[in-house]
């Protein structure tokens, strides 16, 4: 499965805004958008005014590197929005808050989607009390989360959940997080204003509408 393995810090530098791509380090002054405030590469420091077709690119950019999509899958994922009643950029929007990685990280399970990703990948995660190891499944609404009996004292499962926990930034409206049984329910589609990312989606729409 192809995903990208380059450093994740590069990605945020050259889109110029944090994407919260490493979790708790995006919060402190570790962070490498607060440290160097210019794009990665020899000509960094060289921001020129962006045309058009360049500012679409960067936000389609900025959503494919927030949920670790590459662009085969986005394309095929924009097409099915594109396909379905309502608006484009909120259909897609919504199909990626909704994949399985995305969700675990959602709740507090993981500290970043990319470690929503492992844990997936790696057999500690539950559908419907079924594993599934697949971190781009798509959940729907009445599906039930679970995080493996093995796996709730994982050191790093504990600091995601008590981080979560601490600096109150509990699960979105959409999901309904049970503590004690380490499982999520899915209870309705996102909206729009449940996600927050720094992305305009409707630009996204626009360069694949050329």
């Amino acid at each position: 499965m192809a995903r990208y393995i380059g450093p994740s810090c590069r990605q945020c530098r050259r889109e110029g805004v944090k994407l919260y791509l490493k979790g708790d380090r995006c919060y402190t002054d570790k962070c490498a958008v607060d440290k160097r405030k210019t794009a990665p590469g020899q000509h960094g420091a060289r921001r020129t005014k962006l045309s058009d077709f360049g500012t679409q690119l960067r936000e389609k950019q900025k959503l494919k590197r927030i949920y670790g999509v590459l662009e085969r899958q986005f394309r095929n994922m924009f097409e099915r929005a594109a396909s379905n009643k309502g608006k484009t950029g909120e259909l897609l929007v919504q199909s990626l808050e909704m994949r399985l990685d995305s969700l675990v990280y959602r709740v507090g399970m993981a500290a970043s989607r990319n470690a929503g990703r492992q844990l997936v990948r790696h057999n500690h995660i539950l559908v419907n009390g079924r594993r599934c190891n697949i971190p781009s499944a798509v959940v729907r609404v009445g599906d039930k989360v679970t995080l493996a009996e093995k796996s709730r004292n994982m050191p790093p499962v504990l600091a995601s959940l008590e981080s979560t926990k601490r600096d109150g930034h509990g699960a979105p409206a959409w999901l309904k997080w049970d503590a004690p049984a380490f499982t999520c329910e899915v209870i309705a589609r996102p909206a729009r204003e449940d996600v927050s990312i720094p992305v305009r989606e409707q630009l996204v729409v626009e360069l694949y509408s050329k």
